[in-house]
Formats: C-alpha cells, structure tokens, sequence
C-alpha cells in the first residue's frame, strides 16, 4: 500500500460518514470489491432502511386493502404529511411552505402557472445558459403558451468570456432590468457544480419587481437552505440525487408564506381542497393556506416511502454535519487532482471558493477525449463510477453521506491512468 492509499485509509477512519447505511454497488472484479461511486448528483444510492420500509408499506396494502388508508401503521389519507417536517428541516422553510408531490418539472410548470406573470413590457423569464435542459424547455414552453417568442423571452446568462462560470455581480445587473418577469436559476448548476449565491440573488431580483424561483435539484441535501429566511419566492426540487429517494423519485416544493393566501392562478384537484372537508365532495375547492394547495392528485404511497426514509435519515445526521464533511472531502478530491491536471488535458471548472460549490468537482477534459468514453474506462477498467456529459466534461460528486477518502484517491489514481500526460 503507497503512503497515499495509506493517508486516504487513516482519513476515512478518522472521518467516516455513514457508509454502513447505504448499499454500495459490487465492482465486479479488480481490486476492490465494491465501485468508487461519484455519480449521486445523478441518481443517489439506496439506504438500507429503504427496502425495510417499503415492504413494510406493501405489507399494509396486503393485510388491509382499502382499509390502509386509515387503517394502516402508517395510514395513507395524511401519508404526505410525514414528509413534510423533515423536508422543511431540510430546505430552510416553514412546513406550511413545503409540500412533496409529483416530479420536478411537474412541479416547475406547476408553480409557473402562479408566478410567471408576463405583461407586455415585463415578460422576460431569466435562466442559465447551462440551465438543465428540461429547465430550458420548461420556461421556453410557457413564455410560448402566455403568446411570446421563447427566443425573446428567455434570457440566457453566460459566463464571462474565458470564465466557466457565471459572477454574481453580472446576474444581479442583468435581473435588475424592469422587463424580467421571471428569475429561475439552478441553486447549484448541474454542470459546473457553481453554487449560486442564493439570498444576495434573490433581494436583487425581488426589489426589481421579479418573482424569484429556484430550481434546487442539485442543491437539496446538498448545501444548507434557508429559503424563508432569505425570502425566496418559490422553489422545487428533485429527491433522487442526494436526497437518495430512487430513480424518478417524487420531488420537493416550497411556497414562501406571503403568497400562501395571495390570490394566485393555480391548477387545482382533489388534494388541492382543504383536507377536513375532502370527502364532502363539494364542487369547488376549498383550498388551504399552505403548500398543499398546490397539490393536485391524491400521492402515492409506495413513491412516498422511500422519500419518507431518506427524509428521516437528514433529519438524524443533520445537513450541517453533512456539510461540514462535504467541504472535507471535496477539499481533498481537489488537492489530490492538483498533483495529476498540471501535466494533463484536464481543468477543474468548478469554483475553487468551497463556499461557491457543493459536493462536485467537474472536470473538463481535452485532447479530443469524450467524457463518455473515458467514464467508461473508469468504470469498466478501475471501477470508478463518474458522471459524463457531453462532449468534454466529467463530473465527479465526493457524497458526504457514503463516499470515502479512499474513493477520492481511487478516482484519481485511475484518471492518472487512463489520461495520458501531455506529450
């Protein structure tokens, strides 16, 4: 064992996270038996718990059909409710703010329909030039369905030149124009693992008459969020990344207070009426002065449960530690890619402020490598799982929850490897 591989060892014993409560995918062959996993901000692994808990749920539907919905150790009817405090714990709001239901484009479009206001001198929606796409389509299918030209509407903010990523200063600037309707910006951007700076950009956006909204998708167990206490207008959020929900898993809203009994457009359904007087079957909706509001159709259970599971699991390690930890082991990703990009076609992206990034470093790769064939080569060859996105960027995501120091340099070693030095 090299004294490197022996440091990573002494690291992980001395700061070890909460691997045991996670399964972690065989390496199948080579040296080690279990793979290097760096791709949680794209689909996070399953804890243990959640296996446990879902049958358990099943079991319910089993031994008491209909009956589960009151009946049940956990009953059904108020089901979502369950996940309501730990996922306003986890995201910075009051749990009448919060609500969990749908997808997280479902619920983007959702929320649109009371926040995106266009008027004929003020319709302009502003996002990310490297928003993710469904972002992108999102805002560019509702600047089309309120009778304007997407290409007109949707402002795309751009990095400076020779710059990867974008500078608070020149986002507040832009959203302070009076035609922005809309701002609706990654909390952490997808790509480039940048961590906006969410308050400053939101006062900015407010006292110039925008709504501000964010898409938190890759910053929801992530990052610490305080989105009452900076005053975001609304926000939605996916939970199978690090939130460890499941592939497709149901996703997160949150409404700030002030507009909770604003009268807003929205779509409305069954569970968007106050719940004590669901079953009387009225009309019209009756709906209450919360996030629920927003609700459109009855939740499924055996969808809820593994995000019940997980949301239970941040509110025991708390996401402050899990950040502390994050910011750790980044540090030492980066301090060990210091020793092997110099000499190669690779160039970490990501900001080197850890307070200006979350647990990802993104690599851009030259030399006419893709990124897609070397993450293969990682996998396959040292068993390192990493993210690739086309053409030239590998994202590499350290998890505080179950990562190791010794992944870190497992990574490394490999990209040595498999990255030829520079002739």
């Amino acid at each position: 064992m090299s004294s490197a591989e022996a440091e990573a060892k002494a690291l992980d014993a001395g700061d070890p996270g909460h691997r045991e409560l996670f399964d972690i995918p065989p390496a199948d062959g080579g040296a080690f038996p279990e793979v290097a996993y760096f791709a949680g901000n794209s689909l996070g692994l399953r804890p243990k718990a959640t296996r446990v808990e879902l049958l358990a749920d099943l079991d319910s539907w089993a031994e008491l059909g209909v009956e589960g919905h009151l009946d049940a150790a956990r009953p059904w009817l108020p089901y979502h409710s369950l996940l309501t405090g730990p996922a306003a714990r986890l995201v910075g709001a009051l749990e009448s703010e919060t609500v969990v239901m749908n997808s997280l484009t479902v619920n983007l479009h959702l929320l649109m329909v009371s926040f995106y206001r266009p008027a004929p001198d003020r319709f302009k929606i502003v996002i990310e030039d490297s928003a993710f796409p469904s972002d992108s389509y999102a805002v560019r299918s509702q600047a089309r369905f309120h009778g304007f030209s997407p290409d007109e509407a949707v402002v795309r903010l751009r990095p400076r030149p020779g710059e990867d990523v974008l500078r608070t200063a020149d986002v507040v600037e832009r959203i302070s124009d009076p035609d922005v309707a809309l701002v609706l910006l990654g909390g952490v951007n997808y790509l480039t693992g940048e961590l906006m700076d969410i308050p400053a950009i939101t006062a900015a956006g407010r006292a110039a008459g925008a709504v501000v909204g964010w898409d938190l998708a890759h910053a929801a167990g992530n990052v610490p969020l305080s989105l009452h206490e900076w005053d975001v207008d609304f926000a939605a959020w996916c939970s199978y990344k690090y939130l460890n929900s499941g592939p497709g898993a149901l996703a997160g809203v949150f409404v700030h207070e002030r507009h909770l009994d604003a009268p807003l457009q929205r779509f409305e359904g069954w569970w968007s009426t106050d719940a004590a007087s669901r079953f009387e079957m009225a009309a019209e909706s009756r709906p209450p002065a919360s996030a629920d509001a927003w609700q459109v159709s009855n939740p499924p259970i055996f969808s809820m449960s593994p995000v019940r599971t997980s949301l239970e699991l941040f509110d025991q390690v708390g996401i402050g530690v899990l950040r502390e930890r994050s910011l750790r082991l980044t540090a030492y990703l980066e301090s060990l890619l210091a020793l092997i990009t110099p000499t190669r076609q690779l160039q970490v992206i990501t900001p080197t402020d850890p307070s200006r990034r979350g647990a990802q470093l993104s690599l851009r790769i030259g030399g006419g490598l893709r990124a897609g064939e070397l993450a293969k080569v990682l996998r396959f060859e040292f068993g390192v799982i990493a993210d690739a996105r086309e053409p030239d960027v590998l994202r590499l995501a350290p998890v505080p929850l179950y990562s190791l120091y010794h992944d870190c340099w497992r990574a490394v070693q490999a990209l040595a490897e498999a990255v030829p030095e520079n002739a």
